[in-house]
């Protein structure tokens, strides 16, 4: 049976095609900012018998998450290039640039949390209060398969974590007694019902290391590591800022009372320990030569029984000699 030749042209035709689709598609670099990973044949390429319970991320997950949130650590592919990768290896790629996104935005519901803007939360006197403020976050480079892998949008993820734990501090949260001398305790106590908007204001530094240490797991949960959380606002609902504003001057003018009488109290105190401090030393001064003066008459009592009889009369002598006019008494 005779064999048919191929024309050249299909034959060349087949052999490019071939180069293309196998060959020079399967060439690809990692950007600096950039993190790689690889599957064959739908696996990803692993460190074998290595997870993320090995690495230092776990620590911050109890025991219970332990058990749940248990990866496979991944060969991560680092930046350069060219790599190659054969057609049944697929090339996945993620940035680990740092990157910001405002706390209040829903990437499933671009228009809640009134369009991104403002998160609301419930404080634990029942009032409504607006946040506002930044996450910064990236890809941790550790967990690569829970980010590609583990769950279908990480970030959707995190930003629920973040505010599901954000709402639940808002709401428990409790005035550090530390902190409230107790006219400022009083004032706020009787307007706000025992937690005030200005409580949670002044402690923003607090709540915002708080986040971090809570969030701290995000990396061994979804890939996604939090660099920080920069909460910046907190308001009230609309109704009760006018009544803020005047809790907030009758609160200053108050402070700014106790303030100066305490300063008046102060100074008042300094000045009267001085005082005490120069009537001392006067008195001192004037006590000192009576001592010294004991001190010689009783070395001349002790010297002789007619020395301290002398001593008194050369002391009246030297008297007399000053003396303008000396008086008497005449016996009876």
């Amino acid at each position: 049976m005779p064999v048919l030749a191929l024309p050249t042209g299909i034959l060349l035709g087949f052999l490019a095609w071939f180069a293309f689709r196998y060959v020079l598609s399967g060439i690809y670099t990692v950007d600096q900012n950039e993190r790689a990973v690889k599957t064959r044949f739908g696996r990803a390429v692993r460190i074998d018998g290595a997870t993320t319970l090995d690495d230092p991320i776990s620590a911050a997950l109890n025991e219970k998450d332990k058990e749940r949130y248990i990866y496979p650590q991944l060969r991560v592919i680092q930046p350069g290039g060219p790599y190659f990768r054969w057609p049944w290896e697929k090339v996945y790629k993620a940035s680990v640039a740092t990157e910001t996104i405002n706390m209040a935005m829903d990437l499933e519901t671009p228009t809640a949390n009134r369009n991104g803007t403002i998160l609301d939360a419930v404080t634990k006197d029942q009032l409504n209060i607006g946040l506002t403020g930044q996450i910064r976050y990236r890809v941790s480079e550790r967990n690569l398969y829970a980010y590609f892998f583990g769950v279908m949008n990480p970030i959707v993820h995190v930003m629920g974590y973040f505010v599901a734990i954000l709402r639940q501090r808002i709401a428990s949260f409790e005035r550090p007694d530390s902190r409230v001398t107790d006219s400022e305790t009083e004032l706020d106590t009787d307007v706000m019902g025992g937690i005030s908007i200005n409580d949670l204001r002044k402690n923003l530094n607090e709540i915002n290391d708080f986040m971090e240490q809570e969030c701290a797991s995000s990396a061994a949960r979804y890939g996604v590591e939090l660099d920080a959380s920069l909460i910046t606002g907190i308001d009230p609902p609309p109704e009760v800022e006018s009544a803020l504003a005047a809790i907030n001057t009758a609160y200053n003018e108050v402070s700014s009372d106790i303030s100066l009488a305490s300063a008046r109290a102060d100074q008042t105190i300094v000045q009267s320990k001085r005082a005490v401090e120069i009537e001392t030393l006067r008195a001192q001064a004037e006590v000192e030569p009576l001592r010294m003066l004991a001190a010689q008459l009783l070395a001349l009592k002790e010297s002789g029984p007619d020395v301290l009889d002398a001593y008194l009369r050369n002391v009246r002598l030297d008297l007399y000699k000053k003396a303008a006019q000396v008086f008497l008494e005449s016996p009876k």
